[in-house]
């Protein structure tokens, strides 16, 4: 398994490389900005970025993932639950499941759904690791005052998707708002005051 943290935009928003180090593929998660330095970032690795991964459709999150599709030619896929609002202008956009797997070499990523900061969030799972985009941060999660977003449904989300999965599992986000760019779920547990 390889997972790269690519920082990129004004926000502090971190995109990811995760596939497979022997197979040379990689997907692209939350293309927002900042297209040319995925790629670069991905050429330099000697990967080949087959497939795009939205956790959800802001802009922050999704802006460049038009701009990825058209030059690399590839699937981008966003959860069948996300607002309409929020889809974004992408061509081969498909629509994933609850659960569903996709295959990057030997490597199955699961797609969660993790509604609350947008109804159709998602976080994307191989075991021990999870990236989180804006469902959970380091010592944070999103907020839930945009169109869409709901305090309720992300507490449900927390507590009931997030904290089941096993402590020893990293978390990615999809943001550096915290003191540590990742950390353990079980780490979490005793220190974000959105898990207590």
């Amino acid at each position: 398994l390889l997972i790269k943290t690519v920082p990129v935009g004004p926000m502090a928003n971190l995109a990811y490389l995760i596939g497979d180090k022997e197979a040379k593929k990689v997907a692209v998660v939350d293309p927002g900005f900042d297209i040319r330095q995925i790629l670069d970032e991905a050429k330099k690795m000697d990967m080949e970025i087959v497939f795009g991964l939205l956790t959800h459709g802001h802009y922050d999150h999704a802006d460049d993932a038009r701009k990825l599709v058209e030059k690399l030619n590839i699937p981008m896929y966003i959860s069948k639950k996300e607002s309409i609002i929020y889809i974004p202008n992408c061509p081969n956009l498909q629509k994933t499941k609850d659960h569903q797997k996709i295959k990057i070499g030997t490597i199955e990523i699961e797609c969660l759904h993790t509604p609350g900061h947008t109804p159709g969030c998602q976080c994307f799972y191989v075991p021990g690791h999870l990236l989180t985009g804006d469902t959970l941060f380091v010592d944070g999660c999103g907020r839930c005052d945009f169109p869409g977003g709901n305090e309720q449904i992300l507490r449900q989300t927390l507590s009931n998707v997030i904290c089941r999965l096993p402590d020893e599992t990293i978390i990615y986000p999809g943001h550096a708002y915290g003191p540590h760019l990742t950390a353990t779920l079980g780490e979490q547990k005793q220190t974000n005051p959105c898990l207590a």
